[in-house]
Order: structure tokens, then C-alpha cells, then sequence
């Protein structure tokens, strides 16, 4: 009888220990770090749903980061346009409270407002985050508004500012004989008088000039007074040049019979921004002579010709005046073009041509991407994805309609000043007074909100359009991650509970297995016989 030793039977023992044993190691190493397998092969049939999961997470978390950097740039920005909106009021207010105390400087305290609210505006929109430019378009790395030393009193000697552009404009408004480039003159018949606008070229066809106040309408309560408006070509200009802009002229014909005391004249005329001013003089037959009133002359010869004088003084009055302040915004508006216009030619007084400034000659204020058609919409100049199927659109461009009008008219009211060593001249004052009152009008009526145009608040609104979708976004994607991590923990993780008696399990069959295998190698013939 063959009898057979131990060892090849408790070899099949030691491989239910080692069997046991890398059970063992896998529980434990679950335990350890929760996950059912460092490995996909070990996730089994879920691998593919994990790895989904795994990469849907994961984009979640480049659009958190994404989010982030957007809700600071927007949170930059609106910044900015909040400092912005209040520099406009503040603004505004000034104009509209303020009066005629210039200082020192031969400005008012609301001009020294708009100063300091100039200032901050450029600051506002030279905002960065980061190394990124807000306020420029596409053009990011490039601060998009000159330094504001440099739009106000130009950068050196030959390269003029806001305030040398005004300068000039101002000159060739005012014309040779500072009447604003529109004369009166009795006409023919010697009881009419006329009003005509300085042409750029005294023959035909008469061509306008830009400068200076262009004649209007005229109206009167003259009984049997006969009134000419002006009309857009004169007869002698051939029908070939419809669209020449021509030099214009209005009238007025008292007629044989003399005005009555109280009748009026009323005669508008349009100054270089666009705006309008009404010259009414009264017929008056006392003695002096009332202020706005012209005297009752013997016949309508005679007060014709005192209509004549004492329009030419107050049109005079009115170009010096109202229409100084005109000036100044038109030449806010040439200057804060692209490209900035110019005064054409000297001497300025008979100026007849604006050319196109250069950087050469012109600071030119804006040096970000334009806001033209060709480069769409100032907000779509800077586009991010926030979700698979979702972009938002924040970009911003200083030279949008509103943050330009707004800088240019605040510009141009902390650039006008008067001579402060001529006020004590009464004309000088009358005419710098008459200014001011037209500038603070004209300031506050441009800072004020228009139906159909652009503001601030409507540039803010687009911001807080592209938070909410961030946060609606945001939000869904905490939802969307929290469930895709359940999912994958589910896949991936285990239950500790159940793990650990497992391992109690496997522990107390390799206790017994190794008793076994010990008793079984103790074992002799003797022992067992």
C-alpha cells in the first residue's frame, strides 16, 4: 500500500490561502481608497458609463472656471459704467444749477465738476482685468482712451487737443467780423431787409461754407409785411447741382406802411451744432429805446434801416454769445470723430473747409477697436462659451454711441474757458455770460436720455443679461455635476460596510486555513497511527 505524503495535498490548500490573500489585498485596497478598482477593467460593465461621466464632469468644471473669469471681467465693467453714470449726473446737475461765477481761471465751479468727472471717465474707461482691456473690442492688449492730459491740451507742440481744436473752430465760426459769418443789409426795395449766410464763393453757384450761423425762417405780426424764407438753391443755379449746398438768404418787406408799437420780427437762425436761436426785436416808439426793440422811423424806409441796425447788433450779440457755446460742442463733436476734423485752411476767420486731422497733428482719443459695421456689434468683440450649447457675448467698445457722447460733452464743457482778465469789460461780460448760459444748456440737454438712442444704463442692462445666463447656467451645471457624481460614485465606489465584512470573512477562513495547513504539515505515521 503506497502511502502519499502531505505536501501535494495541502498544495491545493495553499492555493485557496494565496486565493484567499488577494481577495484579501483587493478589499483592503477598497477599503483604503473607496474606489472598486484603480483601473477601468476593474469597474467591469460600467467602465464606458464612468469614463462619460468622468469627461461630463470635467467640462463642468472648465465652464465653472470659465464663469468665473467672466462674472470678474462683467463685475470690472460694471463697475466702471456705475462710476460712469454717476459722472453723468453729477455733470448734468452742475450745468443745470450753475451760473455765470467764473474763477480765476475763467471757469465756473460746475466746468471744475466736469473736469475732475473727465478725468475719472478716461480712468473708467481704460479699465483692465487682469491684463485684459474692457473697453477696447478685440483689441485687448491696447488701452482704448488717450491719457486725458493729452485729449484736453494735445501731446506736444504740433499735435493739437480738444481744447486747440475748439479754439480754431470757434475763430472760423465767429468769421473776419466775429458776426457768427451772417450779415443784414437793406435790400431792394430799400423797406425790406435781408439776411444772408457768408458763401464760400462769392460768384455762382454760391456755395456754403460749414462755419458760422446758417439763416432759418423768419416770421413776423407786421400787418402787410411780406416775409422770404430761405430756399435750398437760388434760382440761378443750374439743375445739375442739386445737391451743392449753397449760401442762403430770407427777407423781410415791411412794405408802405409802418409797423404798429408791439409788432415783432422773429428770425432763427442755426448754429454749428445743430441747434436753433431766435432773434425777436419789437417795434417800439419810445424813448430810449427798449432793450430787443427796434425805433419807429418816420416811414418803413426809415425803420427799415433801424430794423437793419439793431439786427446786425444783435446778431452780433448772438454769435458772440449763444453761439460761441455752439461752437464748442460742434467742435467736441469733429474732434471725438474717427478720424478728428479740423479747421481746413487760415486764416481761420474766413476758413471755408474741414479737412481730416492726423495722428500727426491730432490726438487721435480712441485707439481701440473701432465700433463700426464691419466689426459687428461692441458686444459680440468678446464671446465665451459657458455651457455645451450656450455663449455669452460681453465685449464693450469706448467709442460706443453713449460712453463717446457722454465723454465728449463732458470733455468739451471742462475745456471751454473765458478770459478772466476781460471780464471787467461789460461787453465782454455780457457775451461770456451769454456763453456760459448757452453751454450749461446745451451740456445738460446732451447728457439727458433720448428716446431711440443708446445710454449707459442700456450697456449695463447687456451686462447683467450675460450674469443672469452665467447663473442660470452656473447653477444648472452644479445640478447637472451633482447627479453625474452620484452616478459615478455609484459605479466607482463601495460600501464600506460591506467591504469590511468581507475582509472579517476572509480573515477568519485564512485563520482557519493556516491552522489546517500547519496541523496537516505536523503530521507523521506515528501521530497518525
Amino acid at each position: 500500500m503506497t502511502i502519499s505524503g502531505v505536501s501535494g495535498r495541502t498544495s491545493y490548500i495553499g492555493s485557496g490561502i494565496t486565493s484567499l490573500r488577494d481577495q484579501l489585498d483587493t478589499l483592503t485596497q477598497q477599503l483604503s481608497s473607496g474606489k472598486i478598482s484603480n483601473t477601468y477593467a476593474g469597474q467591469g460593465s460600467g467602465r464606458s458609463l464612468a469614463i462619460a461621466l468622468r469627461a461630463q464632469i470635467s467640462g463642468v468644471a472648465a465652464y465653472a472656471d470659465t464663469a468665473v473669469n467672466l462674472n470678474t471681467r462683467i463685475g470690472v465693467a460694471n463697475l466702471s459704467l456705475q462710476r460712469l453714470v454717476a459722472v453723468g449726473s453729477d455733470v448734468k446737475g452742475a450745468a443745470v444749477s450753475a451760473g455765470s461765477n467764473f474763477d480765476n481761471t475763467g471757469q465756473t465751479p460746475g466746468q471744475k465738476t466736469a473736469s475732475l468727472g473727465f478725468f475719472d471717465s478716461v480712468d473708467m474707461l481704460n479699465a483692465r482685468s487682469g491684463d485684459r482691456y474692457l473697453f477696447s473690442g478685440r483689441a485687448t492688449d491696447t488701452a482704448p482712451v488717450a491719457p486725458a492730459d493729452q485729449i484736453m491740451n494735445g501731446n506736444g507742440a504740433l499735435v493739437a487737443g480738444l481744447k486747440q481744436v475748439i479754439a480754431e473752430r470757434r475763430t472760423a465760426d465767429l468769421g473776419v467780423n466775429a458776426n457768427g459769418r451772417v450779415g443784414s443789409a437793406v435790400g431792394t426795395p430799400v423797406t425790406s431787409v435781408v439776411i444772408s449766410e457768408e458763401d464760400a464763393t462769392p460768384a455762382p453757384p454760391l456755395e456754403a461754407q460749414p462755419f458760422g450761423m446758417k439763416v432759418t425762417g423768419v416770421s413776423t405780426t407786421i400787418a402787410g409785411a411780406t416775409v422770404t424764407q430761405p430756399v435750398d438753391l437760388p434760382a440761378t443755379i443750374p439743375p445739375a447741382l442739386p445737391a451743392t449746398p449753397v449760401a442762403k438768404s430770407m427777407s423781410i418787406d415791411l412794405g408802405a406802411t409802418n409797423p404798429n408799437a408791439g409788432d415783432q420780427v422773429k428770425f432763427t437762425l442755426t448754429m454749428p451744432d445743430g441747434t436753433t436761436e431766435d432773434i425777436v426785436l419789437t417795434a417800439s416808439d419810445q424813448t430810449p429805446l427798449p432793450a430787443g426793440s427796434f425805433a419807429i422811423g418816420a416811414d418803413s424806409t426809415a425803420t427799415a434801416a433801424n430794423l437793419n441796425t439793431t439786427l446786425g447788433s444783435a446778431m452780433k450779440d448772438l454769435a458772440n454769445g449763444p453761439m460761441v457755446a455752439a461752437s464748442a460742442i460742434q467742435a467736441g463733436d469733429n474732434f471725438f470723430d474717427q478720424p478728428p476734423l479740423r479747421v481746413g485752411s487760415t486764416p481761420l476767420g474766413s476758413a471755408t473747409t474741414l479737412i481730416a486731422g492726423t495722428a500727426d497733428n491730432t490726438v487721435i482719443w480712441y485707439q481701440g477697436e473701432q465700433n463700426t459695421a464691419a466689426n459687428g456689434t461692441a458686444r459680440g468683440s468678446a464671446v465665451s462659451q459657458i455651457d455645451t450649447s450656450i455663449k455669452v457675448q460681453y465685449g464693450a467698445r469706448a467709442d460706443e454711441q453713449a460712453l463717446r457722447a457722454q465723454l465728449q460733452t463732458v470733455a468739451v464743457f471742462a475745456a471751454v474757458a473765458v478770459d478772466p482778465a476781460q471780464l471787467s469789460n461789460a461787453t465782454y461780460a455780457k457775451s461770456a455770460n451769454a456763453q456760459i448760459a448757452a453751454l450749461n444748456q446745451r451740456v445738460a440737454q446732451n447728457l439727458a436720455n433720448i428716446p431711440g438712442q443708446q445710454t449707459i444704463q442700456d450697456i449695463q442692462a447687456d451686462f447683467a443679461g450675460a450674469q443672469a445666463s452665467i447663473k442660470s447656467s452656473t447653477d444648472r451645471q452644479v445640478q447637472t455635476k451633482a447627479m453625474a457624481q452620484t452616478m459615478l460614485d455609484s459605479i466607482e465606489g463601495i460600501n464600506d460596510d460591506e467591504v469590511a465584512t468581507k475582509i472579517l470573512a476572509l480573515q477568519t477562513a485564512l485563520q482557519a486555513s493556516y491552522q489546517t495547513t500547519s496541523s496537516l504539515y505536523q503530521m507523521s505515521l506515528v501521530k497518525f497511527l
